[in-house]
């Protein structure tokens, strides 16, 4: 992470020598002119020193001001790469990563415990360098300036140490707890705000607070004890300075009392010891400073040490690069999967099949195999768990298979560099994709670079065109996950235009109407329907509304392939595709169960006839309230 910056590091540590130097220089000066100037009382000994000291004292600071800058701005530097390094290291790892760790912890990783690390490996480094050189310099001028002094005040120097690890122990613990408790806080913060709408809804507004209270106590109390370390540890070394500084003037009034010291070389030691504890004491203080930042690295490095679930191909890139834009025929050969974390059981659980390994949970995947060529359209539906997907999660290579292989134009998918085969994959997830940004740049993010007129198109083929143009600021209209200014369906419209616009040969859909009433769900369909055209498209729903349209219907229930084959023909089976068929039925129209199942099965799927708009609204009359309610008893 210092690659390119260590020259300047250099600088610092230069700066650092320099600035030492000067000050040397003006202590050693001081003593000349208390010995020369003030204690003979000569003005002619006093200028030649003072003008000295003036023009080291300038030179210092223009050292100390370019060693200040240059010190923030490496330190700044290493912090927005790290941050960087560790961001990008976590956009590459799998889902269920993310589903174990609260995004509240996260980002407090991202923010605090990137800049702990800065603290330890950067501050702490030019921390270190700067208060060993001053302590050199000014040691090697204390011993010049009165050896027997500087060996007394040496004897006395271990007591810093000595103070300083007995306290690091209990600096980590805290420092470590009060991280964990920060992004417990932030998490808090973060699911709440995120909540909102539901927290406002069932009044948990108390139950909230009082989880931020508890979590926000934690904080307080480990803030509490490291404020209470650092006290105790400030006033115990000034104890220890105090005791050395005594011992010094001690011996010193003995010395001018034999005649063997002059008063000017008392104060310049005395001046030297100023300027010699604070370097050693902050070499003592930067153990514990480095002994806190290691709680918040521990706490990053257990971001870095987690492995993505996939990797882009070891092999020469050349071979690949000329296998061109594929076709889009998907295969699946005997693909069984787990999701990782679950190969363990319940206790008590009995193996789901005979060829399952005793101590392992049920696949989500099951020897699954299946082939979809271009221009199909391939439905994928089953009930709740059954696997449907895990699928797309394959397909766009977030995970692997433990067994089997996954093809695209008979090319494994490992074989494919992952920002090449994520090109080629189109997904239309659940929750629509929104980018806090214009309109314009949500749909171009489909294919950067994209022309106005591009994104034009691929809106006008989701049929979208319309509502954006008829906003204040048309495709330039700013929106975000959040956003009010458009409705659920108008939001995966904008979806579609840019999945046309990345113009992928596969497409996945995965609950592609999750969240639209009738209405919105249907006036999707048609965009839909354009953008699968001539697109391998695999469909997984649990809305069987475009089930006649399909090419072919894949019934998923425990990882496995249950019914294959078309809508009428899955219907006359009567089996799982049959019952959610008329399940889904039974929801749409409120049937119930014991009156849809007295009925027979459910007609074949019609299509719905033109849309006709209403006539236009008429008002109510006026409400009129009732007469006021008299109770008379319970006779009445």
């Amino acid at each position: 992470m210092t690659k390119g910056l260590r020259r300047w590091l250099v600088a610092i540590w230069l700066c650092t020598v320099l600035g030492a130097l000067a000050e040397t220089s003006a202590i050693l000066l001081f003593s000349e002119l208390t010995d020369n100037a003030l204690q003979k009382g000569a003005l002619d000994a006093f200028w030649v020193p003072a003008a000295q000291w003036l023009g080291i004292a300038v030179v210092g600071a223009a050292i100390g001001y370019a060693g200040g800058s240059l010190s923030v701005w490496v330190s700044e530097r290493f912090v927005m790469r790290l941050r960087e390094h560790v961001f990008d290291h976590v956009q590459k790892l799998p889902p269920h990563f993310f589903q174990r760790h609260r995004q509240g912890d996260l980002l407090s990783r991202l923010t605090g415990d990137v800049e702990a690390i800065e603290q330890m490996a950067v501050s702490g480094l030019l921390g270190t360098a700067t208060a060993l050189f001053s302590a050199v310099f000014y040691a090697a001028a204390a011993f010049w300036l009165r050896w027997d002094l500087a060996a007394a005040t040496f004897v006395l120097a271990p007591l810093f140490w000595v103070a300083a690890r007995r306290f690091s122990a209990g600096v980590k613990s805290v420092a470590r707890e009060g991280r964990v408790a920060d992004g417990a806080v932030t998490s808090v913060v973060e699911e709440s705000l995120g909540n909102l709408v539901l927290t406002q809804a069932y009044g948990r507004e108390d139950a909230e607070r009082r989880r931020l209270r508890q979590e926000a106590s934690a904080w307080f109390r480990a803030a509490v004890r490291s404020a209470r370390l650092d006290q105790a540890y400030g006033q115990l070394v000034q104890v220890i300075e105090t005791i050395c500084v005594l011992a010094v003037i001690g011996i010193g009034v003995w010395e001018i009392s034999a005649g063997k010291m002059t008063l000017g070389q008392l104060l310049a030691f005395a001046a030297l010891l100023s300027y010699l504890y604070p370097p050693i004491r902050s070499l003592a203080q930067l153990g514990l400073l480095v002994t806190a930042a290691t709680a918040g690295a521990e706490r990053l490095i257990e971001i870095l040490d987690s492995r993505p679930a996939v990797t882009d191909p070891t092999g020469p890139v050349a071979t690949r690069s000329d296998l061109g834009r594929p076709d889009g025929t998907v295969e699946l050969r005997d693909v069984t999967f787990r999701y990782p974390g679950t190969d363990t059981k319940p206790p008590g659980r009995a193996p789901a099949t005979d060829a399952e390994p005793v101590g392992l949970l049920a696949p989500a995947l099951d020897a699954l195999s299946f082939t979809v060529h271009p221009g199909e359209l391939v439905i994928i539906t089953g009930p709740s768990g059954a696997g449907k997907s895990t699928l797309s999660k394959l397909l766009l290579r977030f995970y692997d298979p433990d067994s089997g292989t996954v093809l695209l134009d008979g090319t494994p998918l490992r074989d494919f560099p992952l920002d090449r085969l994520r090109e080629y994959v189109a997904l239309l997830p659940q929750e629509t994709l929104v980018l806090h940004d214009t309109i314009r740049a949500n749909i171009a993010c489909g294919r950067p670079g994209a022309s106005d007129q591009a994104i034009e198109d691929a809106a006008r083929t989701a049929d979208a065109h319309d509502f954006i143009t008829a906003l204040p600021d048309g495709y330039d209209t700013h929106v975000d996950p959040n956003t009010a200014r458009l409705s659920g369906g108008q939001l995966q419209r904008l979806a579609i235009a840019r999945a046309v616009l990345r113009d992928a040969p596969v497409l996945v859909l995965d609950e592609p109407t999750t969240g639209l009433d009738a209405i919105a769900a249907r006036r999707i369909v048609e965009p839909l329907r354009r953008l699968m055209a001539g697109r391998t498209t695999l469909m997984i729903t649990h809305d069987l509304d475009l089930a006649p349209d399909a090419d072919r219907i894949l019934v998923l229930d425990q990882g496995r392939i249950v019914e294959s084959g078309r809508h009428h023909e899955l219907l006359a089976l009567g089996g799982t595709y049959a019952h959610l068929h008329g399940s889904r039925k039974r929801e749409q129209f409120g049937v119930g169960a014991g009156a849809g199942a007295a009925a027979g099965p459910v007609p074949p799927y019609e299509p719905y006839e033109p849309y006709e708009p209403y006539a236009p609204y008429t008002p109510y009359t006026p409400y009129t309230p009732y007469a006021p309610y008299t109770y008379d008893g319970f006779a009445s």
